[in-house]
């Protein structure tokens, strides 16, 4: 897969306090694609991050129907890859890829 497929891949990281929490173990939380698979997940952080990727989770979150100014409407759905790194491997996602 060349780089510019990698991008595509991996949207952005989440950010959260779980999320914070699970690095503490080596997990390293994104956005990804509905159609991403996790194999193309595993390639594109290995590609991207030069790590070595021991597992990938991932989660799919549907969206809530919510009010908007009076207005009904939805949530679009989402999907997380939850990546759990070998030993010794790490990934800050406070700087820039």
């Amino acid at each position: 897969m060349t780089d510019i497929k990698h991008y595509d891949v991996i949207m952005n990281p989440v950010v959260t306090e779980k999320s914070t929490f699970l690095s503490e173990n080596n997990v390293v939380t994104f956005n990804v694609p509905m159609t991403a698979t996790k194999p193309e997940i595993k390639a594109a952080v290995e590609g991207l991050f030069s790590v070595k990727v021991e597992k990938v989770n991932t989660l799919r979150q549907n969206g809530k129907t919510k009010r908007f100014k009076g207005v009904m409407g939805r949530r679009s759905d989402k999907k997380k890859a939850m990546v759990k790194l070998a030993e010794g491997h790490s990934i800050d996602v406070t700087t820039g890829v």
